[in-house]
């Protein structure tokens, strides 16, 4: 990694110091430069800008996380769920919707309950705001496997 050789020189002075020593009161500064995105898929996770933990899966875990894109007049919080598989397959993703925003109302294992704001446009043309909920649930797989499916169940109260 580029990272890696670019503070290599600031490392060195700080491995050649005795243990429990200061460190260098002013340590050479650091030039960084970008990461090749094709090779660490970085353009995609810089577009997360919203991550949420569910603590209530037990060892199934699981998230809710938001991408920033789109027409920034309209919404533009693409908003997911995703389980870890394994180091091999990586996450199962599950796209939920595009919102101005979400709120974790409640979380009970195999469900969660959201609250979304979002824009919609009237007859008119006119941009406008709504606040809505939906309910996600899935059944987790034979020995808590990420789940295959997730209903999505629209305009609860």
């Amino acid at each position: 990694m580029s990272w890696i050789r670019t503070i290599a020189p600031a490392l060195a002075v700080l491995a050649a110091a005795p243990l429990g020593a200061q460190p260098p009161a002013n340590p050479a500064p650091a030039t960084l430069l970008a990461e090749n995105p094709d090779e660490l898929q970085l353009q995609d996770a810089a577009s997360v800008v919203r991550i949420d933990e569910l603590r209530r899966q037990g060892a199934l875990g699981g998230k809710l996380f938001g991408t920033a894109g789109g027409d920034p007049a309209m919404n533009g919080l693409y908003t997911y769920l995703a389980f870890f598989v394994s180091p091999a397959e990586g996450w199962r993703v599950f796209e939920i919707g595009d919102f101005l925003t979400y709120r974790i109302v409640s979380e009970t294992p195999g469900r969660v309950l959201l609250e979304v704001r979002e824009n919609v446009m009237n007859g008119a043309g006119e941009i406008g705001e709504r606040s809505r909920r939906i309910a996600l649930s899935w059944t987790a797989g034979a020995n808590r496997t990420p789940p295959e499916s997730v209903r999505l169940t629209p305009g609860l109260r």
